[in-house]
């Protein structure tokens, strides 16, 4: 058992007395544990798959394992700053996926890897990332935008201990996605409601607990998020929500660059909005935000969006 899961269930004992805490950190645990890859061959991973209430495996599962699985073949402290990856077919989430990395080059300063991810036999993934050792350089930034404070917002665990019955079944299934974290949408109503919203997607998230200082593990996580609601930001032009029944929606296709150190156990911000829809397609833009409204990480996605016939 690696060491940040034995942190985390150390943790977890200290903080016996809150049962409802437990099981939040519990949850956290669990996700932590599904990015620890087992490792089969010097260039070979298998990691476990999980099911979310869907007939597919959660995209951001997939993204931050072969991040994972690329970063174990990294050395020299070299961070992940940018990657590229395709989401060929569905994933099945009662079996293990194989992720076979690629050393494409050791440079002086950068790593590339490529990553397929495999299940009976096929690939359901490919990703292609850069790693890159820290250095000093230009600094910019572009603002954050002006929204509340975490801190004056609603969570999503509140709403959901208040109001569990009048929220949709198929939105309940999706909060076992959120649950590693206190999650926090600037405009409730609109996030649950996409004909009342005028603009993108805003929350504040932070994992549940306090997290091991690695920032691989950080960046791994995040991955995992930045699936969370990117693509059904580009249904707001259009007045539609992820829950119509008659709509089809899938990733086509996810960028992401790293841009500054953070944590994922401290606030950020992530503001999402919509691109361009056209062609059953529809592109959509994340940016991450520190408290301090330092950017810290954006990325893109673009995925299909059909009517059902």
């Amino acid at each position: 058992m690696s060491s940040t899961i034995n942190e985390m269930l150390l943790r977890l004992s200290a903080n016996s007395n809150g049962n409802k805490l437990n099981k939040m950190i519990a949850i956290l645990q669990e996700l932590v544990s599904l990015l620890e890859l087992e490792r089969l061959e010097d260039n070979l991973f298998r990691g476990p798959s999980r099911d979310i209430g869907t007939n597919r495996v959660y995209g951001g599962q997939v993204l931050g394992q072969a991040i994972k699985a690329a970063q174990y073949t990294v050395e020299d402290n070299r961070n992940i700053h940018s990657l590229h990856a395709y989401f060929l077919r569905e994933g099945d989430h009662d079996s293990p996926i194989i992720y076979e990395v690629d050393r494409s080059r050791d440079g002086n300063s950068f790593s590339a890897r490529r990553i397929v991810a495999i299940q009976h036999g096929r690939p359901i993934f490919t990703l292609s990332a850069s790693f890159q050792v820290e250095e000093e350089g230009l600094e910019y930034g572009i603002e954050m935008p002006d929204v509340p404070a975490p801190e004056k917002l609603i969570s999503v665990r509140e709403y959901e201990t208040r109001h569990m019955d009048k929220l949709p079944e198929k939105f309940q299934r999706l909060l076992s996605l959120s649950a590693p974290f206190d999650l926090k949408p600037v405009d409730f109503d609109e996030h649950l409601d996409s004909e009342s919203a005028s603009g993108g997607r805003h929350f504040w998230i932070k994992t549940v607990d306090e997290l091991p200082a690695e920032p691989q593990l950080h960046r791994s996580i995040l991955a995992y998020v930045s699936d969370y609601g990117l693509l059904t930001s580009c249904l707001v032009p259009h007045g539609l929500h992820f829950l119509d029944s008659s709509l089809m929606m899938a990733s086509i296709d996810h960028a992401m660059w790293f841009h500054r150190p953070f944590r994922m156990d401290e606030w950020l911000l992530y503001s999402c909005e919509a691109i361009s829809t056209n062609n059953s397609r529809g592109l959509a833009k994340g940016n991450f935000f520190h408290q301090d409204g330092s950017l810290i990480a954006s990325t893109n996605q673009e995925g299909l969006i059909r009517r059902k016939s």
